[in-house]
């Protein structure tokens, strides 16, 4: 029996996958038999046969930002011809739109603009709050960390004051690698893996529910996926507090960073290891964003129980040339083709309504 097989055997078990088998099952593992391991792992977490997904939009409060990522096509520089911050009344329409269209959570997410303080934050989230029943999962640590420098205030003052003011839970953007030599390559005016680490814990212990995220294709290696993987696993043991694992791949288009697009192979196989590795984070979620429509159906099939958001709105990979089209319709009609139960959940992950 060959080393990846054992492995597998061992972590459908119940052995807690170590970062060497990780590595072992990334770089030898039969892709099959990981997606079929994976689905093993997924059928035992949720028995059921729902895949969900969310009705969301992902709202852009500004284009500016003083990061410049590498990888990033969407940010512009403060005085750029086309830089924006949107105005109130164009984003309440967005909101409005959102939930006229069944949709229950909004993100905000933008760059980090030099003149935007958290005051402006809080008034913002109190004016939603005040006008719509809408779940607000918004601002990613890098963001808080930049509110909090601007201010001259820790994280943890930052995020209860958000928290007062309506933000309900925080998105795990920015992560991409969480390997500060990846991170100085291809991000190196962005907050660093600890600092990243820190204001999920923070957001953890003040009782908010976040998720994980992972970019791959950034010229990383293996070994630094499973760095990533692993800087997850060990908070996760701490608090508990991600509610899911979320893998997109690096879209190269119109970035200085470049290169070619990471295939799909390699993206099902980083996802299926991801299944076997977290075994203390509920749910995987498979990216048809960046995948497209037949790809995001296999992850399904290889560790995936959530499909994600059908995507009112988004621009940060449209910005680098990637752009699928999904509805409810479709998204139903996607998952019903894999012979699972099509279902709209909230953030919480709560089953809202089957199809």
């Amino acid at each position: 029996m060959s080393q990846w097989q054992e492995i597998i055997d061992q972590t459908l078990h119940g052995i807690r996958l170590q970062d060497d088998a990780a590595f072992e099952l990334l770089t030898q593992g039969d892709l099959p038999a990981l997606g079929q391991a994976a689905d093993v792992i997924r059928t035992k977490k949720h028995p059921g046969s729902h895949a969900t997904f969310i009705v969301d939009r992902n709202i852009n409060y500004t284009n500016v930002c003083k990061s410049q990522c590498k990888f990033c096509a969407f940010y512009r520089a403060e005085d750029a011809a086309d830089a924006y911050v949107l105005d109130r009344e164009t984003l309440y329409q967005k909101i409005q739109e959102t939930i006229a269209a069944g949709g229950t959570q909004i993100m905000l997410q933008g760059g980090l603009h030099p003149q935007l303080t958290i005051g402006y934050f809080e008034k913002l989230l109190c004016s939603i709050k005040a006008r719509f029943p809408i779940t607000i999962h918004s601002f990613s640590p890098a963001e808080i960390v930049h509110m909090a420098e601007l201010d001259g205030i820790t994280v943890n003052e930052t995020l209860q004051r958000l928290q007062a003011a309506g933000l309900d839970s925080l998105p795990g953007g920015g992560a991409e690698i969480l390997d500060d030599s990846v991170r100085r390559r291809v991000s190196p005016l962005k907050i660093t893996t600890k600092q990243w680490l820190d204001v999920m814990e923070t957001a953890q212990r003040l009782g908010m529910g976040t998720t994980a995220t992972m970019v791959i294709g950034l010229q990383e290696t293996y070994r630094q996926r499973i760095n990533h993987f692993q800087a997850i696993r060990e908070l996760q043991d701490r608090t508990g507090g991600f509610r899911a694992f979320i893998m997109w791949t690096f879209q190269p288009g119109n970035t200085e960073l470049g290169g070619e697009k990471t295939s799909a192979w390699d993206y099902l196989r980083t996802l299926a290891v991801a299944r076997l590795y977290f075994d203390n984070i509920a749910h995987l979620q498979g990216s048809w964003v960046t995948q497209g429509q037949s790809i995001g159906q296999l992850t399904l099939a290889f560790g995936a129980d959530d499909l994600g958001s059908i995507m009112l709105e988004e621009n940060v990979v449209r910005a680098a040339g990637t752009a699928y089209q999904m509805s409810i319709d479709k998204m139903t009609d996607l998952i019903r083709a894999t012979g699972k139960i099509p279902a709209q959940r909230d953030t919480r992950y709560e089953i809202l309504k089957t199809f």
